[in-house]
């Protein structure tokens, strides 16, 4: 266990020395900075705090072994008692620890951004695509987190065809990231005059919200237009060049934002689409450039994964990733989504220490 110590010691060192930058002027003028640092701090916290425990726990089992070694039975006695508890204590506490030093996502403390699409079952699809976007933000209040819709197209019928909008927090890539995929819905429509179950999808994409330090795109790559906005939104839309679209050469990715009120709005929300759809382009290029095609992972990405079933008549969700069932359906729509999240969250960490042990 010497590895680990030494790595506790690492960490122990980053961490002082992030805790003094944040107590320097020119980070304290610095938003973005001093917030990045607050984050990695509060990200090494608690390995520091167990290699604080493990450093007391050491000390009390060398001292009772030194205890020991004395011809006093009562002195023999006390310390045979402390390597009782501190010894069991010392194992479970390097258990815990091999668990918090095993490689975070490196995105696990974004904010991100999450679209959402009706998919098959037309009108129905719809309306399956907003009873996500509700129990999504339901789940957001119920963590604290700010959600701010970026685009919306409502469907006549309910919901949406298409809704895009930001989640910010505390560690909400890490807990939303596996959303990514295709939901399917089995219920009666309010439309089925028979009665009969129909069986509907929408399609979620969670992407990190990239931060201006994370990736830096060359204005010269960028193709910026205005246009008038199409389609419902009130008096000001067909009457100005408020829309904006922005295309990011290189990757040919295209953003079109027109649901702010000015140009400066929709602008600045198309720049955060086009930061955070580059940056998940680059990493997955990298990714497979340097071969990183990770076991452990779940699956955080592909659009036309199959991940999750919410069955209406049975009161089920299932999650075929990890074959999980969960007969609270109800519970789940009104934003208790902690057992489906807990649930992945422990299969990835298994999976990551399986891969780590290789």
């Amino acid at each position: 266990m010497d590895a680990v110590r030494t790595k506790l010691s690492e960490i122990q060192k980053q961490y002082d020395e992030i805790t003094a930058k944040l107590m320097e002027d020119d980070v304290v003028r610095n938003p973005a900075l001093l917030t990045r640092l607050s984050k990695d701090q509060a990200r090494l916290r608690q390995p520091v705090d167990a290699y604080r425990k493990l450093q007391e726990l050491d000390d009390r089992i060398s001292q009772a072994e030194e205890l020991a070694k004395e011809n006093d039975p009562e002195l023999k006695e006390m310390a045979q008692m402390e390597l009782e508890e501190c010894e069991p204590a010392r194992e479970e506490l390097l258990v815990h620890i091999q668990h918090l030093l095993i490689p975070r996502d490196p995105d696990d403390d974004h904010d991100v951004i999450m679209e959402i699409r009706g998919g098959a079952g037309g009108d129905e699809g719809n309306i399956f695509a907003g009873d996500l976007y509700r129990m999504y933000t339901k789940y957001a209040e119920t963590k604290g987190w700010k959600v701010q819709v970026m685009e919306a197209s409502p469907s006549e019928a309910g919901g949406f065809s298409q809704i895009i909008f930001s989640v910010r927090g505390d560690e909400v890539y890490r807990e939303l990231k596996y959303e990514s995929g295709v939901h399917r819905v089995q219920r009666v429509p309010k439309t089925e005059a028979q009665g009969r179950i129909h069986t509907s999808t929408a399609t979620v994409l969670c992407q990190p919200e990239a931060e201006e330090s994370d990736i830096e795109i060359d204005p010269k790559d960028l193709t910026i237009e205005t246009h008038r906005a199409s389609g419902a939104g009130g008096q000001h839309i067909n009457k100005t060049d408020s829309a904006v679209r922005i295309v990011h050469v290189p990757t040919g990715i295209t953003v079109n934002c027109q649901e702010g009120r000015s140009q400066i709005e929709n602008r600045e929300t198309a720049m955060r689409l086009i930061r955070a759809r580059v940056y998940e382009e680059y990493k997955r290029r990298k990714d497979e450039e340097e071969g990183r095609i990770r076991r452990a992972k779940i699956g955080t990405g592909d659009r036309s994964e199959k991940i999750r079933t919410y069955n209406y008549p049975q009161n089920r969700v299932t999650d075929h990733r990890i074959s999980l069932t969960i007969t609270q359906l109800d519970r789940i729509m009104e934003g208790r989504l902690e057992g489906v999240i807990e649930g992945l969250l422990a299969e990835e960490e298994k999976r990551r220490l399986e891969e780590a042990e290789v």
